[in-house]
């Protein structure tokens, strides 16, 4: 080497080592490309699941179909096969999937020694392995490929993105693409209109506005000496009538724990600003519908674009649900519930005001279940015209979900007595309240919490108390006796609930006393 290239060759070493350096820090499974910034840098979509979590994830989920690969992280052709496997994933998991909820992809290691027994389970032969079935259907559940009648199939042909993909469309009837971007699939949408056992799937967007709402709450810091009482009473109504066991848990959790965060004197005293930050900074350990909420997608009330739908669909949902779970003797504390919940702490401050309008205006006490029931309906149906016209003009409603009289005449024909169509797009109908009654009941109460039950728990039961929800699953969450005590006490009324309320903070108080 002459003494002339020296510098050239120095250079040349400089710039390995540094080569060698980002790859170092970078990990194997990323080219240089990447790593230098001109490539994207997409994670993974997938879900990566083990013996200790794979049940309770699959069981748990919201989606109606799962694939499940069985790998070793060992195997060339895993790993060659990994970005055919992330490219459908990216489809369906996650928040920024064009279709989210439909089916849940995952991935299990089984050259992990602790997922010997798992892969065992589902007679893994060879790598890679696909099974496809409903999530409940792979938990705490054996698969063989002998066996007959099992809806744990083995996919035949999924060598590559666009083959896995189609076989998943034809086992469910669709039309996806690799190329499908969010918002822009008007047509894969579930027509939610048309379709009663949809709202079955509604359950998942409850626990999200619900979560949704509580954070909405801590962020904005809502929780003043003038709320805490609305809050109080409305947590009760969720412990006693959430048609979602995870909700009711959390809630119950929240509630008995209520005087310890927010203490009625706390907010009078200027200087104890900085607990009242600590105590909120406790609340993160209160996840009010467990620890999968919120999940970042909305499925029966998710839109045909951005910003429509979504929050508002699933806490109307929620209201509906409350409205025809409640017993003729708590429907006005119900409804009072429900006004000062959305006075108080509903954000949109147009939104507010006109639903409280409603609530102001309206003929009271609600005596029965039924009145509470067509009230909200009706209140639906009034803000709905409002918000068409308005969306109509501004152009800013969803095309896919126009407001509409609700419910439609085909998801409800017997509710119409007769309808006249106006000149302005909208109809005069004349309702059977009766059958309108009866159809919510079924909508929002039997067929939104039964066919949750049976879709994602596995059980039969016809009516399960909730006391039973928090004894049964093998990785349940610990419940603080206190919680414990007024989950079991939600089976009785709304009333009954807040006097066990008052009585357990009056024992709280007083322990604190003679502690001190």
């Amino acid at each position: 080497m002459s003494i002339s290239n020296a510098p050239s060759h120095l250079v040349l070493l400089l710039f390995v080592l540094l080569i060698s350096v980002f790859e170092a820090f970078a990990g194997p499974s990323r080219s240089l490309l990447r790593t230098l910034g001109d490539g994207p840098d997409l994670p993974d979509a997938a879900v990566d699941l083990n013996s200790s979590n794979f049940d309770r994830v699959l069981k748990e989920s919201p989606a109606a179909f799962a694939v499940v690969e069985f790998f070793a992280h060992w195997c060339p052709a895993c790993r060659n096969y990994k970005s055919h496997y992330e490219k459908v994933a990216r489809l369906f998991n996650g928040p920024d999937a064009p279709h989210p909820g439909i089916v849940i992809m995952t991935r299990v290691d089984c050259a992990m020694k602790m997922n010997t027994n798992l892969c065992d389970r589902f007679s893994v032969g060879h790598f890679p392995m696909l099974l496809w079935g409903p999530p409940p259907k792979f938990a705490s559940s054996r698969w063989d490929p002998k066996q007959e009648k099992s809806e744990i199939q083995s996919i035949d042909d999924g060598r590559t993105a666009d083959r896995l993909l189609k076989w998943i469309n034809k086992q469910i009837g669709s039309s996806f693409n690799l190329d499908d971007e969010k918002y822009e699939n008007e047509n894969t949408l579930p027509r939610n209109d048309s379709d009663p056992e949809q709202i079955a799937r509604a359950i998942y967007d409850v626990e999200e506005a619900t979560a949704g709402a509580f954070d909405i709450i801590l962020e904005h810091k809502m929780i003043k000496s003038d709320t805490r009482v609305p809050l109080i009473k409305f947590f009760q109504l969720l412990v006693t009538h959430h048609p979602s066991k995870r909700c009711r848990r959390g809630s119950a959790e929240i509630l008995v724990n209520f005087d310890d965060l927010w203490p009625s004197d706390l907010f009078s005293v200027g200087s104890q600003e900085t607990n009242v930050l600590q105590e909120r900074g406790r609340l993160k350990g209160y996840l009010i519908c467990g620890k999968e909420v919120p999940r970042g997608y909305w499925i029966f009330c998710r839109g045909s674009k951005n910003d429509t739908r979504g929050f508002s669909c699933g806490l109307w949902v929620l209201l509906h649900s409350l409205s025809v779970r409640v017993a003729d003797g708590e429907s006005h504390l119900a409804f009072t519930a429900i006004c000062d919940f959305i006075h108080n702490f509903f954000i949109c401050e147009e939104c507010r005001r006109h639903f409280y309008d409603m609530c102001s205006s309206a003929s009271v006490p609600f005596n029965t279940t039924r009145d509470l029931s067509l009230w909200l309906w009706s209140t639906h149906n009034k803000v709905n015209e409002r918000l068409r016209k308005e969306e109509k003009a501004l152009r800013t409603g969803d095309p896919r979900f126009p407001k509409v009289i609700w419910p439609p005449e085909q998801l409800c024909p017997s509710c119409y007595l007769s309808s006249i169509s106006k000149r302005n797009g909208t109809a005069q109908v004349d309702w059977n309240e009766d059958e309108v009654f009866n159809f919510l009941v079924q909508y929002y109460g039997k067929t939104l919490v039964s066919s949750y039950k049976d879709a994602s728990l596995g059980r039969n039961k016809s009516d399960e108390s909730v006391a039973d929800d928090i004894i049964t699953s093998t990785n349940a969450v610990a419940v603080p006796l206190g919680a414990a005590m007024a989950i079991a006490f939600a089976s009785c009324a709304f009333g009954a609930l807040a006097c066990f309320w008052r009585t357990q903070q009056k024992n709280r108080k007083q322990r604190k006393k003679n502690r001190g």
